[in-house]
């Protein structure tokens, strides 16, 4: 395997958008050709519910795919065509915008006010970037959760290694 070294850190800037929503923005503008073909990250964290609930009235996108992870709360979403849902904690949606759509995002919190998750932007293909908008939705219980196991438990046919005092 190749070990890379790392070039730069970027870190997340506050900024507002939308309507009013406070976040942190990791890469977006300047920082693209880092990233191509990411054009935007986003990381949505809050326990006001003032700081995000306005949400991202409606607003149009074409020729990207937004990927969407909702750690807490709930998120709402609608667009032009008469698709709507709900992403809920732990839930993963890719909205792949294609010819153009007009949607909007509408951030509601969970029970304790939380609202915590993150928006990656990726540029489509120039020969995608023209086709049908569609979603893909992934709710939390068909993620698999992956535990790591301490090397300590892992029997490797090998003995443990001793350190002496």
């Amino acid at each position: 395997m190749k070990t890379r070294s790392i070039k730069r850190v970027f870190k997340g800037k506050p900024t507002i958008e939308g309507a009013g929503v406070h976040l942190r923005r990791v890469f977006g503008h300047s920082e693209v050709p880092w990233f191509d073909p990411f054009l935007l990250f986003d990381d949505f964290r809050s326990d006001e519910p003032a700081r995000f609930r306005k949400g991202f009235p409606w607003h149009p996108h074409r020729g990207i795919e937004t990927i969407t992870y909702v750690l807490a709360g709930d998120v709402e979403h609608g667009d032009s065509l008469g698709n709507a849902g709900v992403i809920s904690s732990g839930d993963v949606q890719w909205m792949t915008a294609g010819s153009g759509i007009i949607h909007q995002e509408m951030p509601k919190g969970d029970g304790r006010g939380r609202m915590y998750g993150f928006q990656l932007w990726a540029n489509l293909p120039a020969a995608h970037k023209m086709m049908a908008p569609r979603y893909r939705d992934v709710r939390a219980g068909d993620i698999p959760e992956v535990t790591r196991t301490p090397p300590s438990s892992v029997t490797s046919g090998m003995s443990p290694a001793r350190t002496s005092r």
